[in-house]
């Protein structure tokens, strides 16, 4: 594994991103199916995936694994510490979906988020209609605080952006555990 290991779950361990992973991220970040949903129009080219990375410094940002291969990445930015806010986003590589991978991620960085960053809150915004973002944050117990209507351009269209926030205090870091 190039990067180091900086959190573990039962499937998906969450590394440090390195130069090794930059194929990775471009090749993914360039998928219609990772970009349109972020609203993102431009190609991501081998520079940007470098700016890009070297960035993640105003923030935090991961590369989810499983084995060791890379599936996705977890990220928080836009961090406010005097209120105690950051913004939650995540992605997980098309043929990697579907198996748990971005919920476990997610609920990781949430952890870390709340116990080690000692943050209050957590937002995030899901462009309408995709289903499988709004899933991991109905699981990891986010609730849905407004919408900006007709916000992004997707797929030939005006869509509307959902927000969601989730409190430290509501938040489950385990939801095996028994009271």
């Amino acid at each position: 594994m190039p990067g180091h290991a900086f959190y573990g779950g039962d499937t998906v361990t969450l590394r440090t991103v390195e130069p090794e992973d930059d194929d990775f991220l471009a090749r993914h970040r360039n998928d219609p199916s990772i970009r349109r949903p972020n609203g993102e129009y431009d190609p991501m080219t081998g520079a940007d995936v470098v700016d890009y990375r070297e960035s993640a410094e105003d923030g935090v940002t991961l590369l989810a694994c499983v084995a060791e291969r890379p599936v996705g990445l977890v990220f928080l930015f836009e961090e406010r510490p005097r209120a105690g806010i950051a913004e939650l986003g995540y992605w997980i590589a098309p043929d990697e979906r579907r198996q748990g991978y971005a919920t476990e991620a997610a609920r990781l960085l949430c952890a870390h988020a709340f116990r080690e960053r000692a943050l209050r809150k957590l937002v995030a915004h899901v462009v309408a209609g995709n289903d499988g973002s709004l899933a991991v944050l109905d699981t990891l117990g986010f609730t849905e605080e407004g919408c900006h209507h007709r916000e992004l351009f997707v797929d030939g269209a005006y869509r509307d952006l959902r927000r969601f926030g989730l409190f430290a205090e509501a938040f489950d870091a385990d939801p095996h555990e028994t009271g």
